[in-house]
């Protein structure tokens, strides 16, 4: 089923339009094209039919919109609110909209070419020390199988980066041990090959070989770190885990469930690691998304100098 065939944010949809038919048009294209998740469709078509119904107050339609239409709804949400990261997204929905009316010849200027994004300052992710780190893949009690089980999923985590759905996910037969790699679909159905290091490896092969079969017993499962039920886990009950392991640990701060693929790819850099094979591990489409890293980097590398150079 195409992307512009169902509404991705409401149950019903009104009578189609031409500016809905277009709409749905732009959505089945660059679902073509990039292979965009369900939930970033779903948030150009919210953003477009936002648009829309406030032009179509004004008597305009998207397709008729002009700068000073732009201009104008962008103005009227920041009056009511709305932030500039809030703002910036929406903006570069209908860039991306009128950019794909432009090429299929249904208007002939793009009315988003002179606005500008606003400024926002972009947050950096939360990390760890690698001290931090050690902390905390030591806090499972490894003697109780399920224990054993948050080891090897928090050592694999660490060692790869992978985003905590891809965790959560893996199966068995993801997992080359002979070979050292992870096979992995991520965002956009992209595949990706990951090593595993030596450490994680190890952790692997003693978690398959014993505490998996003590948690399943006779049930059969495909996922690679399944409950006791034999399913996977959720991303909340894992949430849950990192928690408690981070207090059992002793660290401070607030964490996110991505907090050790922050530190996967921040410590990559700290250690001299090319910028183009972090984007390629983590799984980044565009390279923008990986360079906030080099930010973490960049920001450690004062704390360091600040903390150690006896004119820091």
């Amino acid at each position: 089923m195409s992307p512009g065939s169902v509404n991705h944010v409401a149950s019903t949809r009104p009578t189609p339009t031409s500016s809905e038919g277009i709409i749905d048009k732009f959505l089945d294209a660059i679902w073509m094209e990039r292979g965009l998740s369900i939930n970033t469709l779903g948030a150009y078509r919210a953003d477009l039919m936002a648009l829309q119904r406030w032009l179509a107050q004004r008597d305009t339609s998207l397709m008729f919109a002009t700068r000073a239409d732009l201009l104008a709804f962008i103005a009227n949400r920041a009056k009511e609110g709305s932030k500039p990261r809030s703002t910036a997204r929406q903006l570069s929905s209908f860039r991306r909209f009128y950019r794909f009316l432009v090429r299929e010849g249904v208007i002939q200027e793009d009315p988003t070419v002179k606005i500008e994004m606003p400024k926002i300052g972009r947050s950096l992710p939360k990390s760890l020390t690698e001290n931090e780190v050690e902390s905390l893949l030591a806090a499972p009690e490894i003697s109780d199988p399920l224990g054993h089980r948050d080891r090897a999923m928090l050592e694999v985590l660490y060692a790869t980066g992978l985003r905590v759905s891809e965790l959560i996910n893996l199966k068995q037969n993801q997992v080359n041990l002979n070979q050292g790699v992870l096979r992995i679909r991520g965002k956009g159905d992209r595949e990706r090959l990951i090593p595993i290091g030596e450490e994680s490896q190890r952790w692997l092969r003693e978690f398959l070989t014993g505490p998996r079969v003590e948690i399943l017993l006779e049930r059969q499962s495909e996922y690679l770190f399944p409950t006791r039920r034999g399913d996977r886990m959720t991303r909340q009950a894992f949430w849950h885990i990192i928690k408690r392991y981070a207090k059992k640990a002793d660290i401070a701060g607030k964490l996110s469930p991505h907090t050790l693929r922050h530190a996967f790819a921040t410590h990559l850099l700290n250690n001299g690691a090319d910028l183009r094979v972090v984007q390629m591990l983590l799984g980044h489409s565009d390279l923008s998304t990986t360079q906030i890293y080099t930010h973490v980097a960049r920001e450690r590398m004062k704390e360091l100098h600040a903390q150690h150079h006896p004119r820091g």
